[in-house]
C-alpha cells in the first residue's frame, strides 16, 4: 500500500460560540481520490480551509509524506504542493482568465506582464483538458460553471500534489462534469492526492477509493474501501439518523391559476417565453446550463430588462419596475448564486432575515423595531432548524446550506408572499439539509402560493415537482405532468439524444437515484 501523503492528526479548530473541528485525525494516500462526507456544517470546509492556509487549527497536526507542516497563509500552502478549489470560489472577477489562472506567477518581459505568453500558456492547459474558453475573457463575463472551470485549471497549472475538490460539480453541466471526472482519474494515475467533497453519492461512489464522514466537527468514521459501503449506512452517519423518502412529495389541493405568464422576452431570451402557476403548486424548471432557466427566473422577478410580454399575478399585471415592484407584489427569489446575489456577507444572521420586511415593521417612521426583528429572526432560525451560535452571528460564517435557509427565511418572513421562486436551492447542500428545504417548500405550496423550483439535478426536480417544464436554447421544449414525467423524457426534451451522449460516468449523475440518495 502506498505511504499516506496526507494526513490530519487530531486537527481542531473553534470559532466563537462553536467548535468546527474536534480532534479529526485520517489520511489520504497517494494515487487515491479520498471522500470527504458530512452534512453542511459538519467541518469539512473548514478542514480545507485549513489545509489550504486560510485557517491555522487550534490544536493538532498537518504532516505531508510524514512531515508536520504549519501554514501561515495561502501561499505558503501553495508553495508546498497543495490546492484547494473551494465551493464558494475564490478569484479576481476583473482580471481575464489567464491572470486569474496565474495569478501570483504571471510571466514577465522587460519588468511587464507578458500577457501574450500568459494566454498561450492557459489556452495550451485548457485544450488539454478539454475546456473551451478565451484566455483573454474576464471572470466577470462568464457563467459560474466556467468560473468552475477556471479554478479547475489552476489548481492543475500548479502542478500540485495534493488537490482538493470542494463540491466541484456543484455549478457544472454534464459536459463540464464529464471533463471533471476523467481529470480526477488522469490525476490519480498520476499518483496525485486528491480529496473529495460531494453531496451527489453516486458521484462518490463512481469516484472514490476511501472516504471519511464527519459529523459536528466530530470523525464518525474512515472506510478504507468506499464501494464496500451500502448508501444507507453512509447516510445515516452522515445525518445521525436513518432518511428514506427525502423529496417527502404528497398530494395537495391545487387552486386556480394565479401566475401568468405571457410572452416574456429579453435581449437574452428573445422568443418569448409563456407558461402558468396555480395556487399550491410545485412547478419544476429543468434543463442543462446555458438552457434560460435562470434568465427566465430574473426576468420574472425583475432583475433583468423585460423588452416584451406580460406577467399577471391574480389577475391583475405586475409592473416592470424591477425587484422592488416584484416583491411589493408577493414574487421573490432565491437566486443560483447566493454568495454574490443573496446574502448580505457581513451581516448576521438577523439582518439577512429581516431586511426585505423591515419596511413593514417602522415605528414611528424612525426607529426600527429591535425587539420584533430579534423575536422573528429567533423564530425563523427555529423553524427551518438553522444552525447558527446566534441571531447576531455573521451569515459569512455559516455553512452553505445554512445560508440558504436564511434566504428562505427572508422572504418566508413577508406578509404578503404569492410566488416562490428558487434557482437551484439545494446547490452544495447536504442531504439532510435538502430534506428540510423540500418540506418548507411543500409547506409554503399547502399555503396556497405558487412554488417555482429550478434544478439541474434531475431526480431533485421530478421528485419534489407537481409539474414539470423543460427548457432548451432559450424556449420552453416540453412540459411534463408528475405521472407522465420520467429522466429519459426530461432529458429528451433537454437535449435530443442527451442521454446517448453520455460517457457511463457521466450518465450516472442523471441516473434516477434510490429513495433515499440525494
Amino acid at each position: 500500500m502506498a505511504e499516506a501523503s496526507l494526513r490530519f492528526d487530531q486537527v481542531s479548530k473553534q470559532f466563537p460560540g462553536v467548535k468546527a473541528l474536534d480532534g479529526v485525525s485520517f489520511e489520504a494516500r497517494a494515487g487515491q481520490v479520498h471522500g470527504l462526507l458530512g452534512e453542511n456544517g459538519a467541518g469539512k470546509s473548514t478542514l480545507l480551509k485549513i489545509l489550504g492556509g486560510q485557517y491555522r487549527p487550534d490544536g493538532g497536526r498537518l504532516l505531508l509524506a510524514g512531515r508536520e507542516c504549519r501554514f501561515h497563509s495561502a501561499a505558503d500552502a501553495i508553495a508546498a504542493g497543495i490546492a484547494v478549489i473551494h465551493q464558494e470560489l475564490q478569484y479576481v472577477p476583473d482580471l481575464s482568465v489567464a491572470e486569474n489562472v496565474l495569478l501570483g506567477r504571471l510571466p514577465t518581459r522587460f519588468g511587464l506582464v507578458d500577457h501574450g505568453r500568459a494566454q498561450a500558456l492557459v489556452a495550451q492547459q485548457l485544450a488539454a483538458i478539454g475546456v473551451d474558453l478565451d484566455p483573454a475573457a474576464l471572470l466577470v463575463d462568464l457563467s459560474i460553471a466556467q468560473r468552475q472551470m477556471v479554478e479547475i485549471c489552476k489548481a492543475v497549472m500548479q502542478q500540485a500534489q495534493v488537490i482538493a475538490f470542494d463540491e466541484p460539480t456543484s455549478s457544472l453541466s454534464h459536459r463540464e462534469s464529464e471533463i471533471l471526472f476523467r481529470l480526477v482519474h488522469r490525476l490519480r494515475a498520476e499518483g496525485r492526492t486528491l480529496i473529495y467533497i460531494s453531496h451527489r453519492l453516486e458521484e462518490l461512489y463512481a469516484l472514490c477509493d476511501a472516504c471519511t464522514i464527519l459529523r459536528d466537527g466530530r470523525l464518525v468514521a474512515t472506510h478504507a474501501v468506499m464501494a464496500d459501503v451500502p448508501r444507507e449506512r453512509l447516510i445515516s452517519d452522515m445525518v445521525g439518523r436513518e432518511l428514506h423518502d427525502i423529496y417527502g412529495h404528497c398530494e395537495r389541493a391545487v387552486g386556480a391559476v394565479r401566475l401568468q405568464v405571457s410572452g416574456l422576452r429579453s435581449a437574452r431570451l428573445p422568443q418569448g417565453l409563456s407558461f402558468t402557476v396555480r395556487g399550491g403548486e410545485v412547478l419544476g424548471f429543468f434543463g442543462l446550463v446555458g438552457a434560460g432557466r435562470s434568465e427566465l427566473m430574473r426576468l420574472l422577478y425583475g432583475a433583468d430588462r423585460c423588452s416584451g410580454g406580460e406577467v399577471l399575478l391574480d389577475g391583475a399585471v405586475v409592473g416592470a419596475g424591477g425587484p422592488s415592484t416584484a416583491i411589493a407584489a408577493g414574487i421573490v427569489l432565491c437566486p443560483e448564486d447566493r454568495k454574490e446575489q443573496g446574502i448580505l456577507a457581513q451581516s448576521s444572521v438577523a439582518e439577512n432575515i429581516n431586511i426585505s420586511c423591515r419596511r413593514h415593521g417602522l415605528l414611528g417612521g424612525v426607529f426600527l423595531r429591535h425587539a420584533r426583528e430579534a423575536e422573528l429572526a429567533d423564530a425563523f432560525i427555529q423553524r427551518l432548524r438553522i444552525k447558527t451560535p446566534s441571531r447576531e452571528q455573521e451569515i459569512r460564517l455559516l455553512s452553505g446550506g445554512n445560508q440558504q435557509k436564511v434566504i428562505l427565511a427572508r422572504w418566508l418572513a413577508e406578509p404578503g408572499l404569492k410566488v416562490l421562486i428558487l434557482d437551484e436551492p439545494t446547490r452544495g447542500i447536504d442531504v439532510g439539509a435538502k430534506s428540510e428545504i423540500y418540506r418548507i417548500i411543500h409547506e409554503v405550496a399547502e399555503q396556497g402560493c405558487c412554488v417555482i423550483v429550478v434544478s439541474s439535478e434531475l431526480p431533485e426536480v421530478l421528485g419534489i415537482s407537481d409539474r414539470l417544464i423543460v427548457m432548451r436554447d432559450g424556449r420552453i421544449s416540453g412540459e411534463l405532468a408528475r405521472g407522465a414525467a420520467s429522466e429519459t423524457e426530461a432529458l429528451r426534451l433537454a437535449l435530443p439524444d442527451a442521454t446517448s451522449s453520455l460517457s457511463p460516468l457521466a450518465a450516472q449523475s442523471v441516473a434516477p437515484l434510490k429513495a433515499f440518495a440525494p
